[in-house]
């Protein structure tokens, strides 16, 4: 089809998708010139890129394009480590002095463990309450700043809580904190032919799953969450 010289006088075509998208006269001259079938291709490609352009701005907007998705239906795999957990939870009903958190957040393989060792306590009269599960990163700074605080120095605090956030056992989904002592005490007798195992010696509460202990056993408990 041949255009005349003249027919885009007085006008400078946008170079850019925003452009054409917004400048109304270079884009009714456009159509003026294409074919029907040329119109329909072009408003099929405009429609696509205001489309990824609108959701790519919104899920910037609300932070979700930090998400990582595994291509497995049914199993979204967020960046772990940014997932948070819940920050407190309802007061344990042995022991009003912890809480007794939804263990949503940890993986879906430790929440089910975590479940049947509910389960398993329960059936013997034994309640277990989640003082403390999944953190994400910064749930677990503020954990350590607040040590900082109680102690005194970092590196005492270091002796109960894990810094940098992702050498935390907490922050990837495989550790809780169980409370009251005695249910703890619980966990370390019978937890292991479920997964569960204390890890360290100044933390009697603190457990950590591994689908490998009840064949292989408990490993030998470390002075504290350094090691030291």
């Amino acid at each position: 089809m041949d255009v005349a010289l003249d027919t885009f006088t007085g006008t400078q075509l946008p170079t850019d998708c925003y452009g054409l998208l917004t400048d109304a006269v270079a884009l009714g001259r456009i159509i003026r010139i294409m074919s029907k079938t040329s119109r329909r291709v072009v408003f099929g490609v405009l429609l696509i890129v205001t489309l990824v352009v609108s959701a790519g701005g919104a899920l910037g907007y609300l932070g979700r394009l930090t998400l990582v998705f595994d291509r497995h239906p049914g199993k979204p795999l967020a960046i772990v480590e940014e997932v948070p957990g819940p920050p407190d939870g309802p007061n344990c009903p042995i022991d009003a002095r912890y809480f007794d958190e939804d263990p949503r957040g940890l993986r879906p393989e430790v929440l089910k463990a975590w479940l049947a060792l509910r389960a398993k306590a329960s059936e013997q009269g034994v309640k277990l309450c989640l003082n403390d599960g999944k953190r994400s990163r910064q749930q677990q700074q503020a954990e350590f700043d607040e040590a900082v605080k109680k102690f005194g120095t970092e590196e005492l605090a270091s002796k109960y809580v894990l810094n940098p956030p992702d050498r935390s056992m907490h922050v990837i989904g495989f550790a809780v904190d169980v409370q009251p002592i005695e249910s703890a005490k619980w966990v370390e007798k019978n937890g292991n032919s479920l997964g569960w195992c204390r890890r360290y010696e100044n933390e009697q509460w603190h457990f950590e799953y591994n689908a490998g202990y009840p064949t292989g056993g408990c490993p030998a408990l470390i002075p504290s969450a350094t090691g030291s």
